[in-house]
Order: C-alpha cells, then sequence, then structure tokens
C-alpha cells in the first residue's frame, strides 16, 4: 500500500474518531493518561533512521487524536535532523499537534580500536553533535536501542564505561541517557547474563534502562524480577507485544504496571512492530484503547513530573 494512501486512511480514520465523541468523551480525553508512542510504530508513513518519506505533521495530530501524550523518534540523522527537519522545528511541530517531545533512539557503535583501547574520543565527539542536537529539540531522554552480543566481557566492559560517559555528558545537559533492550542481552557472554553484566557495571547516576517488556518476555525472563531485582533502574517502559497491545495475552501488563513504582518508571511508550491488519491506524488506535481501559494503568507517574 502507497504512503499516500495510508496517510489518507489514517487521517479519515482519527477524523471518524474525532467526529463520533460526545461532548463527554471530549471531556475524558482531556484527561488522557500519559502514554507516549514510539514512532518507528508509524515507520512505513514517516520513515526511521534517518530516512523520511513524508510529511510528519498530520500523522502527529492523529496522534494526538487518538489520546496519545508524547513521542519517542526514531529517526535522528547524522546530519543533525529529526525526520528531515531541524530540532528547533522538529519540537515545534510536535508541541503544535499537542503532544510532549520525550526521548529518540539513536546509535554510535564503537570501533574495534576504541574497544581495545579505551579511547572512545572518536565515538563521543559524535555524542556531543548528537546531544546538543536533542537538547535543541526538547529531549527528555537519549536511548541506544540496540548492541549486539559482544564475543567477551572485555567487549561488554569496555560499552558500559562508554555509556556511563555517554550519560554522564546527557545529564551535563539536562538529559538522561538509557538503554533498550531486546530478548539477545538475556544470552550469557563468558557466563554473565549480557543484560545483568550491564545493570551491574553501568552507573545509575548516569544510566537508566529502557525495559522493552515484550522482548524480555520473549527472552524467556520475567521484567517483575527485574524491576525487583535492579529497583528503580528503568525510567522507561516500552509497553509492546506480538502485535497490538493486550493482543497476544503472554505479557502479563497488569503484574508489571502493579510494580512501575519499584522500577521507577516514569514514563511509558509504545511500540507496535507488527500488526493484525491492513490498517496501521487501527493497530495504533487500538494499542492505547487497551491501555487507556486497563484499570491497572496509572494516570501519569508522579516521579515522572
Amino acid at each position: 500500500m502507497k504512503t499516500g494512501i495510508i496517510m489518507a486512511t489514517i487521517a479519515a480514520a482519527a477524523l471518524t474518531v474525532s467526529c463520533t465523541q460526545t461532548e463527554g468523551t471530549a471531556s475524558q480525553a482531556q484527561q488522557n493518561k500519559d502514554i507516549a508512542v514510539q514512532l518507528y510504530s508509524v515507520r512505513d508513513l514517516i520513515g526511521a533512521f534517518g530516512n523520511s518519506s513524508s510529511d510528519y505533521k498530520p500523522l502527529l495530530d492523529t496522534l494526538a487524536n487518538m489520546g496519545y501524550t508524547a513521542v519517542e523518534a526514531a529517526s535522528y540523522s547524522d546530519d543533525g535532523k529529526f525526520y528531515g527537519q531541524d530540532p528547533a522545528r522538529f519540537k515545534a511541530d510536535v508541541e503544535a499537534a499537542g503532544l510532549e517531545v520525550l526521548s529518540s533512539h539513536c546509535n554510535k557503535y564503537l570501533s574495534a580500536k576504541e574497544i581495545s583501547t579505551g579511547d572512545f574520543s572518536e565515538s563521543l565527539e559524535w555524542w556531543d553533535r548528537c546531544i546538543a542536537a536533542h537538547k535543541a529539540a526538547g529531549m527528555k531522554y537519549i536511548v541506544m536501542p540496540y548492541l549486539g552480543v559482544p564475543a567477551t566481557l572485555k567487549e561488554l566492559q569496555a560499552y558500559c564505561d562508554y555509556f556511563n560517559e555517554v550519560g554522564r555528558r546527557c545529564l551535563e545537559n539536562g538529559m538522561r541517557f538509557g538503554y533498550h533492550n531486546h530478548a539477545h542481552e538475556y544470552q550469557k557472554v563468558e557466563g554473565e547474563v549480557m543484560y545483568d553484566y550491564m545493570l551491574r557495571h553501568t552507573d545509575p547516576e548516569y544510566v537508566f534502562f529502557e525495559m522493552d517488556v515484550y522482548w524480555t518476555v520473549i527472552g524467556d525472563a520475567s521484567p517483575v524480577d527485574y524491576f525487583k531485582k535492579y529497583p528503580g533502574r528503568f525510567r522507561v517502559l516500552h509497553i509492546k507485544d506480538e502485535r497490538e497491545i493486550g493482543q497476544s495475552g503472554m505479557v502479563g501488563f497488569d503484574a508489571i504496571f502493579r510494580n512501575a513504582e519499584t522500577a521507577g518508571v516514569e514514563n511509558i511508550v509504545v511500540e507496535v512492530e507488527r500488526y493484525s491488519y491492513d490498517d496501521i491506524a487501527r493497530s495504533i488506535r487500538e494499542s492505547i484503547e487497551y491501555l487507556e481501559a486497563a484499570p491497572f494503568v496509572p494516570a501519569s507517574y508522579p516521579a515522572g513530573k
């Protein structure tokens, strides 16, 4: 399906939602739960990873009409832009839709030389530019979304040291740095579970963890067990499922939210990677409707205010 057709479908869906609201539901909409959306969920419409395919502004309006309150970007590029726009312009566009610029995913891997020497200067120069752009965009968090399984603990330790330094620089600029997991972090490196090693060898002052609860379950681990083992380390949660949120029944969202305070949660971010329908709008809308209706999902997280 071409992007133009999908955008028309999404806009129509948003219009339908808006037009069918009663005066009472409109009042409820003003009290939406604080739920952000990862824009990777709509990558087929606006691009990702530095590639921008269309104007994102109509989509931002649609997401706000659905009840989302903030966005997590997934398209920072080396030229310092977000979805093809300068940071200040991106911030203004997001806020014009009534949304908050919450966070952004971006990667910079170490070179083999940096890993072997412990001198991260080249990569840190990239991060200095990245941090400046994210500060201009009004970001609260910068998150590195992926790291493959290192061959050795020495390499993993190098990344922990690297993350600590990136996090220190983020904090100096009024932001926090985090790491987002997939399922492979629950594998072992020289007898150590990669995720546990990262949690133990990064400084809580500088590095938080954006737990993707779906990938944790796929990795045969328990989100709640990790919350209790490493309390306060999980400022942000990626709320995800096999497809739409709540669709599979395999992720214990009720237990996850009951233990959110122990985890240290300040914000939640919906991510939908796969869809049950040939209609992205329906998948994104059903996901927030599930969370809005769930009695175990709080209206907000005091620590994040």
